[in-house]
């Protein structure tokens, strides 16, 4: 889930402002929290905002280093200081699960065959319409790893239940189930840590994969990678939504998400950091003209509630791109939690003071919480 900080010059091309970069091996969206870089100078990081500003949900501000507890709903403030869960780190006696990895071509996929952003060129305002950007792609093949974590307590045969990751892999999330596993506080469950496709943003793979609005991603999860973990490591992934997860952060905490809105009969449960819940949608698409934003803007506040449990967090200094009204990372989380709340969706939003995009601390010190509290009240179907 979060990287090597090789891609910060890709933060500028996320609002379709800056030239594009030959594409790259799967990358992940981490690095962002370094300041981007683009032609005309280095653009300013974003500034700190006030978790008690006017129009954000109101939320209980915790004692600094404390966490909410799984069991509460609601918005929480977590800070300054994010020291790592005890759970984040591997313990003695506790019994570890089996990793196992192995790669996938694009020649191989029917779903997705691969793009890639024209090398040394811009993304670039539509002039017939300000709120598109012209992006200049071509086929490009990919190699993308997926990492599967099998918990030691997995009896062979046995349907369990399962997490998929975007921008794997990620081992962090394979500690932090072995000891929550182990304290009973989570199911015995398989983690499924897929790499993306290569790139950034519009115009590449993984801005296609992640920032689409429409089931699509989760289908290609569906038909080519699941099959695939099951052939491979003689595991039975249960077919039942409510023991389903998606995670991600970033452009992977929108896909997340999209898995679950609009696959409902297949996941139940999201957490997301610092999702991308802007408008970074290419190609347009004029059922959600402002891509990921619509999920505040339409989506949840004119759909019946759907079966979804959701935990959320942003940075006070989370991405802040100015060239128009759908790039604030900040806002676009605060409105997520005033969209849900209103519709009375079991969530937790936390909002981290004294961190950035995809914070490693934050993670560090919440990815344990999140993941029991996404997991709450889920009972294998017998």
């Amino acid at each position: 889930m979060f990287g090597v900080p090789t891609s910060a010059f890709l933060i500028c091309l996320m609002a379709g402002l800056g030239p594009a970069m030959a594409q790259t091996p799967a990358q992940s969206p981490a690095d962002k929290q370094a300041p981007a870089k683009a032609a005309s100078g280095a653009r300013p990081p974003a500034p700190t905002r006030d978790p008690n500003t006017p129009g954000y949900v109101k939320a209980k501000e915790l004692p600094d280093g404390d966490i909410p507890s799984a069991k509460e709903d609601g918005n929480f403030i977590i800070g300054p200081t994010h020291n790592p869960a005890p759970e984040m780190a591997a313990k003695e006696g506790v019994p570890q699960g089996d990793v196992f990895e192995f790669t996938m071509e694009s020649t191989d996929s029917k779903i997705y065959p691969g793009i890639a952003r024209e090398p040394n060129t811009f993304a670039v305002l539509d002039p017939a319409d300000p709120n598109k950007v012209i992006v200049n792609s071509y086929p490009a093949p990919y190699t993308r790893k997926v990492a599967v974590y099998v918990p030691k307590q997995y009896v062979p045969g046995a349907e369990a239940p399962f997490i998929v990751g975007a921008d794997g892999p990620d081992r962090t999330l394979f500690t932090a189930l072995d000891n929550l596993i182990a304290e009973h506080r989570v199911p015995v469950m398989i983690a499924i840590s897929i790499g993306n496709g290569s790139g950034d943003a519009q115009g590449s793979q993984r801005g296609l994969e992640y920032d689409t609005m429409s089931g699509l991603y989760a289908e290609f999860v569906e038909q080519e990678v699941l099959p695939l973990v099951e052939k491979k490591y003689k595991v039975k992934l249960t077919k039942d939504p409510d023991g389903r997860a998606t995670t991600g952060c970033s452009s992977g905490g929108a896909a997340a998400m999209a898995m679950a809105w609009y696959h409902t009969d297949l996941y139940h449960r999201v957490l997301s950091y610092s999702g991308t819940f802007v408008y970074q949608q290419w190609p347009y698409n004029p059922e959600t003209p402002h891509g990921a934003w619509e999920f505040h803007e339409t989506l949840i506040p004119n759909s019946p509630k759907k079966p979804l449990r959701i935990w959320m967090d942003v940075s006070d200094r989370d991405i802040l791109i100015t060239r128009d009204n759908y790039h604030d990372w900040v806002l676009a989380n605060e409105r997520m939690a005033k969209a849900l709340a209103a519709k009375g969706y079991p969530y937790q939003f936390v909002f981290a003071k004294n961190a950035v995009h995809c914070d490693r601390g934050v993670k560090a010190q919440t990815l344990p919480l999140a993941l029991e509290y996404v997991w709450q009240g889920y009972a294998p179907k017998k």
